[in-house]
């Protein structure tokens, strides 16, 4: 059985302290927290490595926190680290206030990168799954404050719950609550106290919503007035596969594996057939690609679509195209870890450049089932 998973300078027993300076030596990409304002309405306690430094107290503070599983209370602690990472890049002044706008957005993947090449999560970085419950958990960690306010709670919470768990999000919102000095009346404790029957009463705060099929999922997600329970015809008529992952990843290898006698449109065959490399534009290869992807479509035919679809949006325009043509959609995520990708794409025939690969990863969006009728995840145990 795998040890649990562990963030250096988590509060343990007896005594449930840190040392905040020890993990300044631990994290210096921490440090920047220090010098990032916060309104002083809602944050009166100063500046953001303050508020963590309070919300970790509080978290390590918490009854439920302490009585959690080793490596649930350590991802908790790094949810509390890592949440704000991306104040400093995203505050600024407005009308006399300030700001972050889009800070959890953007912080999940400063969190991703974080996780998968800081030593202190070792060698090979954090196991997959600990790291997408963190970046999960680090994107909506707003959301019990927020989603009575959204334009579709119900919607809101349903996707959420695709990528993170609702038990340990309503006890870190609880310590982001008590980690600050507000000035202002609100009411926000008592939002976050409502959050879990509001999830319960939605149908998704222990699992994943129970949709029908894997149809309505699919479409619930791609249309704003779907209904979550009503039960879709899957009239799909054929398969195609999206692959996913990082150059050196190993995509074509699994496709050898697995779908063998499959026909495939392969952005790296096109780029060698038009003589472009992969720091070139793009473009030619793109249009290339999807007329041979409408071809397969228009016969109904399955196909493998062989790319790095690192980017929610642009997987999105393929997903897009195939299910106008009523085709099933399924991503397989090749992920080793990320030292080992790096490895193998500097000794792949096709070597990715190094500064092409880097931002690469740090553009990074995981797929989640939110995005097709099924998602496979080809990651080590």
């Amino acid at each position: 059985m795998a040890e649990p998973w562990k963030c250096p300078g988590c509060p343990a027993p007896p005594d449930w302290q840190f040392d905040p300076a020890e993990l300044l030596r631990l994290y210096p990409w921490l440090r920047p927290l220090a010098d990032c304002p916060q309104d002083p309405a809602f944050h009166a306690e100063g500046d953001v490595w303050t508020h963590v430094c309070m919300v970790l107290r509080e978290l390590a503070a918490l009854p439920a926190f302490r009585a959690l599983p080793v490596e649930e209370r350590n991802v908790l602690f790094a949810v509390g680290l890592l949440h704000d990472i991306c104040k400093p890049d995203t505050t600024r002044e407005e009308n006399g206030r300030i700001r972050s706008p889009g800070h959890a957005v953007r912080g999940v993947y400063v969190a991703r990168r974080l996780l998968a090449d800081d030593p202190n999560f070792g060698p090979l970085g954090t196991p997959f799954p600990v790291r997408e419950q963190v970046c999960g958990l680090v994107r909506w960690h707003g959301l019990p404050v927020t989603y009575i306010d959204k334009p579709d709670p119900p919607r809101a919470v349903i996707r959420a719950r695709v990528a993170c768990r609702f038990d340990l999000l309503t006890m870190f919102a609880e310590a982001d609550h008590r980690g600050r000095i507000c000035t202002v009346p609100e009411d926000t404790l008592g939002c976050i106290r409502m959050f879990p029957d509001f999830c319960r009463e939605v149908g998704c705060w222990d699992t994943p919503f129970p949709f029908p099929n894997a149809h309505t999922r699919f479409e619930y997600f791609r249309n704003e007035a779907a209904h979550p329970s009503l039960h879709l015809f899957d009239d799909t008529v054929c398969e195609v596969t999206v692959m996913c992952g990082l150059p050196g990843s190993g995509k074509s290898t699994w496709i050898a594996k697995h779908r063998p006698d499959s026909p495939v449109v392969s952005l790296d065959d096109i780029r060698e057939q038009l003589d472009v490399t992969p720091a070139d534009d793009q473009a030619s290869v793109i249009a290339v690609a999807y007329e041979r992807a409408r071809e397969h479509l228009r016969r109904g035919q399955g196909f493998v679509w062989n790319a790095t679809s690192i980017s929610r949006m642009i997987r999105g325009k393929l997903i897009d195209l195939a299910a106008g043509y009523k085709a099933r959609l399924r991503i397989v995520y090749v992920e080793p870890p990320i030292p080992v990708i790096r490895r193998q794409n500097r000794e792949r025939a096709k070597v990715v450049p190094e500064s092409v690969w880097e931002r690469m990863l740090a553009r990074l969006d995981v797929p989640t089932e939110a995005e097709a009728h099924a998602v496979e995840y080809v990651v080590p145990e």
